[in-house]
């Protein structure tokens, strides 16, 4: 028996069906977004929300995921992926989900717009205007739209438009009235005018919108004078959206600034077109674009369902989640705002959204205005156009402090931003770096040099998520702040090894407390996580928790595979990809994988190890990271691993945030061996425990001041999910 079991488990650990595919993973993290439209526990507008959030998902998984794809099986690559699926098939069965996906979007977009007219939102046809509301549109379509529109011709002498990526184009049959040659017409819809018009208050008081395109339907004679429209459709073009650069690139920022201009102008990967469409103008459209036959997508419904957003308006907050206003560590208040005065006492960890990103922003503040304050370094990944963090660090450049700014230009969809932010910082006098050509920085990490004395003192930050005021408000994210000289060393070696170093060498700084990717955060992760299968090999306690954005690392799933076969017990919160199978038997039957999606997205990176003791322990492991466990975090950027040794600290991310993470029964979803999830659903609507609640209404252990020492927020056991 023994003897079958060891080589059922040599065949699963063998075969590639270990595994399961990162893009069918993606789409299923996509379809949980989605689900989160027909939960009846949201508001209607924050369901339309999830609804235009898993559009724009998919528009952005086209445009770069299922493009690269696609390129593939061009090229002829037939290289199976690590769960064993050829280029070729992923792009078939990824055909086939992403149909179903926008069957079901479109499905749910029926449902809510029949709950939203119930609520006296309605969203009209041209056909159901009024005659006045037709009045006020003609007179709204000549002031705001007509001036900016470029009707134009198809023909021998004009040739079929440009239509850039995720454009959108009305295409219209036309026949001459004269009785001449008819041909066919193109609109552009322009870029910078709203999809969604609102039409002036009726006096019942009703919201009523019409898209932009109904709108320009209307007037179609003003645009094409001379001829009438036989039929029309709307299209819709999404473009191949990748850059890949070359490692021989002399001039990194030219290299970005050719490939930025070429992205508008890249591959069409779909070609969305209303299924009214008469087959002949359909053809001509596809024909004339440049598309293929399989690029074609056929809506029975809206297009460009991302827009949906606009008809979330704020005179009907009633449908909106509750205002959430973020709280700001105490202790920090307690100290009269100095920043580094709370740290240099004890490290604080600030939990977003739930504690304001305002005390990221003071803290470079601070480091600006301060004199004694003598350098700051500072990465930057992804930021707002008008970013407090990056007028901060101009402030301190013009004061004459030595200011070194890692600037990630291959963030994806936000390198024409960065490139700008780059050059206003270096106008400033800021020492802009752009790191490796062929890794991403994508670490989170902020260093102050503070003169203190006759001695310099370091202050770190390190975060999960970006420097992005608008995104904190959203994600949820960490952001550990101390005075420990070692992790300040530490993040000065990390800095060092993006500035100095022409490409990451087989041997890099030496680190005495964090690790960084690309050169040990994988070989630390793993030598963990065998250090917990050895123990549970000696029969001591043992065990794994881990937080993260995605899963994919083929070496790493292999280990937790190695180390659940031993026996240790290992809970995953996953929130979108993984490409690990849980509970198979003789695999992983002692792996757990949950997905939380609710009202704030998953973002930051925790990972626990029980060191010698029953999780949660005063003695585990506790990290945290900007990492996911992907190859690309693990060896193709620059990403850190921090240590938690604070107490309180440690506490506050141990107890509280990943206990109520696992505890969660109103927004979790666990993952099946076959890579489908189910819901969560609780015995008890009323009384289940929701993290992001219990986050909301207690504040954090570390940032509580002198208020801690009376009281406490509710203790939290991993058994249960209640409060204590």
């Amino acid at each position: 028996m023994a003897d079958g079991t060891t080589r059922t488990q040599k065949a699963l650990k063998a075969s590639p069906d270990r595994f399961l595919n990162r893009e069918l993973s993606w789409l299923e993290f996509n379809r949980r977004v989605l689900e989160e439209t027909a939960n009846k526990a949201h508001p209607l507008l924050e369901r339309l929300r999830f609804l235009s959030i898993s559009a724009s998902n998919l528009d952005e998984f086209e445009m770069v995921r299922y493009a690269g794809l696609r390129e593939q099986v061009r090229a002829g690559i037939v290289k199976p992926s690590q769960d064993g699926l050829k280029p070729a098939e992923q792009v078939a069965q990824i055909e086939k989900a992403s149909l179903r996906l926008i069957a079901d979007q479109q499905e749910q977009w029926r449902i809510l717009k029949e709950e939203m007219a119930a609520e006296n939102i309605h969203v009209l046809s041209a056909s159901a205007l009024t005659k006045k509301e037709r009045t006020d549109l003609e007179t709204y379509f000549r002031n705001n739209i007509f001036p900016v529109l470029t009707p134009l011709a198809v023909d021998p002498a004009h040739p079929f438009p440009f239509i850039p990526n995720l454009g959108f184009s009305i295409a219209v049959d036309l026949a001459s009235r004269s009785g001449g040659e008819g041909h066919v017409g193109i609109v552009p819809l322009p870029a910078f005018v709203r999809r969604f018009i609102r039409l002036p208050k009726s006096t019942k008081g009703n919201m009523r919108f019409i898209a932009l395109e109904d709108v320009i339907g209307m007037f179609l004679g003003d645009l094409f004078p001379g001829f009438k429209e036989k039929a029309r459709c709307l299209f819709r073009v999404v473009r191949d959206s990748d850059i890949e650069i070359e490692e021989e690139a002399e001039d990194l920022i030219r290299e970005f600034e050719v490939m930025l201009k070429q992205r508008r102008r890249g591959r069409i990967v779909r070609l969305r077109m209303q299924s009214s469409a008469p087959d002949k103008l359909r053809e001509f459209i596809t024909h004339e674009i440049g598309a293929e036959q399989a690029d074609t997508v056929l809506y029975d419904g809206i297009l460009g369902m991302a827009q949906l957003s606009e008809l979330i308006v704020d005179d009907r907050l009633d449908l909106q989640f509750p205002p959430y206003e973020p709280r700001y560590p105490e202790r920090i208040r307690e100290m009269g705002g100095d920043c580094f005065a709370a740290i240099r006492a004890k490290d604080i960890l600030v939990h977003h959204p739930f504690e304001s990103f305002d005390v990221v922003v003071q803290f470079i503040r601070q480091a600006a205005a301060d004199p004694q304050v003598v350098a700051i370094k500072q990465t930057l990944y992804r930021t707002t156009s008008n970013s407090p963090v990056v007028a901060a660090l101009i402030e301190a450049a013009e004061s004459g402090k030595n200011v070194t700014a890692l600037v990630e230009i291959k963030a994806r969809f936000d390198e024409e931003a960065n490139l700008r932010l780059a050059r206003d910082l270096e106008r400033a006098g800021v020492q802009v770096v752009y790191g490796f050509i062929e890794y991403k920085t994508h670490a989170k990490v902020s260093l102050v040099v503070r003169r203190e004395g006759t001695e310099l003192r370091s202050y770190t930050h390190f975060g999960t998520g970006n420097y992005h005021p608008i995104n904190a408000r959203i994600y949820t994210d960490l952001s550990l702040f101390t005075a420990d000289p070692a992790l300040g060393r530490d993040a000065n070696r990390l800095f060092n090894f993006v500035t100095a170093y022409r490409e990451p060498p087989d041997v890099g700084p030496a680190l005495e407390k964090i690790s960084m990717s690309p050169l040990n955060l994988r070989s630390n992760l793993i030598k963990m996580i065998e250090a917990e299968a050895a123990a549970s090999r000696k029969g001591q306690p043992c065990g794994i928790w881990a937080k993260m954005n995605s899963l994919v690392d083929g070496e790493v799933i292999d280990k937790l595979y190695e180390a659940s076969q031993a026996g240790v017990p290992i809970t995953l919160v996953v929130r979108g990809i993984c490409c690990l199978r849980p509970g198979v038997p003789g695999l992983s039957e002692t792996i757990a994988v949950k997905s939380i999606v609710g009202r704030f997205l998953e973002h930051s990176r925790i990972v626990c190890f029980a060191n010698g003791e029953t999780l949660p322990s005063p003695n585990a492991k506790v990290f945290m990271s900007s990492a996911d466990w992907m190859p690309r975090n693990l060896t193709r950027r620059v990403e850190a691993l921090v240590p938690i040794e604070n107490p309180t600290v440690h506490r506050q991310v141990l107890n509280q945030i990943m206990v109520a993470n696992l505890n969660d029964e109103t927004q979790s979803w666990i993952m099946e061996p076959d890579g489908d999830y189910r819901r969560v659903k609780p015995d008890n609507r009323e009384t289940a425990f929701a993290a992001h609640q219990y986050f909301m209404d207690n504040p954090s252990l570390s940032g509580r001041g002198s208020a801690l020492e009376v009281s406490l927020p509710p203790r939290l056991s991993h058994k249960g999910g209640k409060s204590a």
